[in-house]
């Protein structure tokens, strides 16, 4: 299965990262065909610009600066996100690839009468999604009700897949976290995964 892995934290040796080669480590033994997206490290622009929001509505979206990457998400059969969430939503930099790349013509078409959205990523199977948070996971639950799984879930798949499976690991507490926490969060999402 072609597996699109998307990394969105600025340090190369922070917890995302570690996650995502044990993730890529698991998914690769397991017949995964991976190609990495380190946005940071591809000093990804997250800005969307004003001629491809001027494109949203017209018959064809501006991709000339995003070809390689909209190419790599309509290949994708699985899509796994590892990054941390900060103030109980994405970075800016996996937003910004949100915006940019999950573009109308590729990831959706709007319905003629502009209300409603049509699919276009039916090749996408199965979202698998790691994320790291400071704060306790009853906070995440109860006092802002999982904004980023809503979103992931609901507003982006929703529109953009269908029949696509969707998993999300949380890591809570991260920023006093032991290694044989770190070590059973793997397990998990070997088990999950």
């Amino acid at each position: 299965m072609k597996c699109l892995v998307v990394i969105a934290h600025p340090l190369e040796d922070s917890l995302c990262h570690y996650l995502a080669g044990a993730v890529i480590n698991h998914l690769t033994a397991k017949g995964y065909v991976i190609t990495v997206k380190d946005l940071y490290k591809e000093n990804f622009n997250p800005m969307l610009s004003a001629t491809e929001r001027a494109g949203y509505y017209t018959e064809q979206f501006d991709t000339r600066q995003l070809e390689e990457d909209i190419i790599q998400l309509q290949e994708a059969e699985s899509l796994v996100l590892l990054f941390p969430t900060w103030w109980f939503s994405f970075p800016a930099i996996l937003k910004g690839w949100f915006d940019r790349v999950w573009a109308p013509g590729y990831a959706y078409n709007h319905a003629p009468d502009l209300g409603t959205i049509v699919p276009c990523l039916t090749g996408l199977k199965e979202v698998k999604v790691i994320t790291t948070l400071g704060a306790s996971w009853w906070v995440d639950f109860f006092i802002v009700r999982r904004p980023v799984k809503r979103i992931l879930k609901t507003a982006l798949l929703g529109a953009c897949t269908t029949n696509c499976t969707f998993q999300m690991l949380s890591l809570y507490r991260c920023e006093n976290i032991t290694q044989s926490n770190v070590a059973n969060f793997i397990k998990k999402m070997q088990t999950t995964f």
